[in-house]
């Protein structure tokens, strides 16, 4: 039995865990295993990039950040596009499998990745997904690798700033990954204790931002949670177009800074800004990541040794679920304004600006 993988997109803290979840399962099911290693992603597997792996490049890995295999961003759009070359992505993909003579590709991607993987099994190949993103915005599962790492670390740099913000009676802005989903601001805002958390789903009012209550009550600071992909609600009313422009032509580094600004300008406060940036992605996966990252990555080998394809390997309601690709590809999971989380937050005077 030949078995492809790859990591792709954005890295995380679990990558090299769940890897291993797969590999141990083959190899202690059966004794005629052999993995393919694709090096840096989907790249690997359109320019024949590989190395054959051996057992022991599984071991003393469960607790390691990044991916053993590298990775790179293969844009979804793009691969129906040849490259500089005239190669067509696709059908090399299809030759490189059929050429190794696999029999069957795990992929460990997030949203566009998986994208590609359904693609993949469009094309008639043996595709499995692993649902891997600090952002848990994979339809169809409850939860993603990555995603509670990610929280902790974010959750840290809140924490961190809380100390200073009060020491100096500051307003702070933690800017947090996430430009479509907000789950990641969301969790760690609740799980920090910001007073006001900003997402992608909810579009603010920076007068609302601004209007800071825990001032009039004698509070010395506050802590604002954003996401970086947060809009006010004037820009959530531009086109798509018209929103691309704007951000091209932005004065500031980022939302965050310009959330500062505005607040500066309509306050008076002083206000920071702290981005802790790709932070959230490293470092050593949490004991959570590596419990739900090994049983993903068993599932996903146990599935490999029944013949069963075409699927992301998700949890639903802490069981494993086995979700179609086809149900899950281009589909975001997004918050709702009247998520269970967010109307609790609000209960407890969390502002969303809106």
């Amino acid at each position: 039995m030949r078995v492809g993988m790859l990591t792709s997109g954005g890295d995380c803290q679990s990558l090299n865990a769940t890897m291993r979840g797969v590999a141990k399962t083959l190899y202690n099911q059966r004794k005629d295993v052999e993995i393919i290693g694709f090096i840096e992603g989907y790249r690997g597997l359109i320019y024949e990039d590989y190395r054959i792996m051996k057992s022991k490049d599984f071991s003393g890995i469960l607790t390691n950040g990044g991916t053993i295999l590298g990775t790179s961003r293969q844009p979804f759009k793009l691969m129906r596009v040849p490259d500089e070359n005239g190669l067509d992505k696709v059908e090399a993909m299809k030759n490189t499998y059929k050429k190794l003579k696999l029999d069957c590709l795990v992929v460990l991607g997030g949203n566009g990745s998986q994208k590609t993987t359904n693609l993949l099994r469009q094309e008639g190949l043996n595709v499995i997904g692993l649902p891997k993103t600090i952002d848990n915005d994979l339809w169809g599962t409850d939860v993603t690798f990555g995603f509670q790492s990610a929280i902790n670390l974010a959750t840290q740099t809140i924490d961190c700033i809380h100390t200073t913000a009060a020491s100096h009676g500051r307003v702070f802005i933690v800017e947090i990954m996430g430009h479509k989903v907000g789950w990641l601001t969301l969790h760690a805002g609740i799980a920090g204790g910001a007073d006001i958390i900003l997402v992608p789903e909810i579009p603010y009012d920076i007068n609302k931002v601004a209007v800071n209550k825990r001032a009039k009550e004698g509070k010395r600071f506050s802590i604002i949670a954003v996401a970086e992909g947060a809009i006010s609600k004037e820009q959530a009313a531009l086109s798509k177009k018209e929103y691309k422009k704007y951000i091209a032509t932005r004065q500031y580094p980022s939302i965050s800074y310009e959330i500062g600004a505005k607040i500066s300008e309509l306050t008076g406060q002083e206000v920071r800004v702290a981005v802790p940036g790709h932070m959230q992605r490293g470092g050593s996966p949490c004991p959570y990541d590596r419990v739900l990252s090994t049983r993903l990555g068993a599932a996903a080998g146990k599935m490999i040794l029944d013949g069963e394809f075409g699927y992301l390997v998700g949890m639903k309601n802490n069981h494993i679920a086995k979700i179609p690709l086809a149900d899950v590809a281009g589909k975001l999971k997004m918050i709702q304004p009247d998520d269970e989380m967010v109307q609790e937050a609000k209960l407890m005077g969390i502002s969303f600006g809106d």
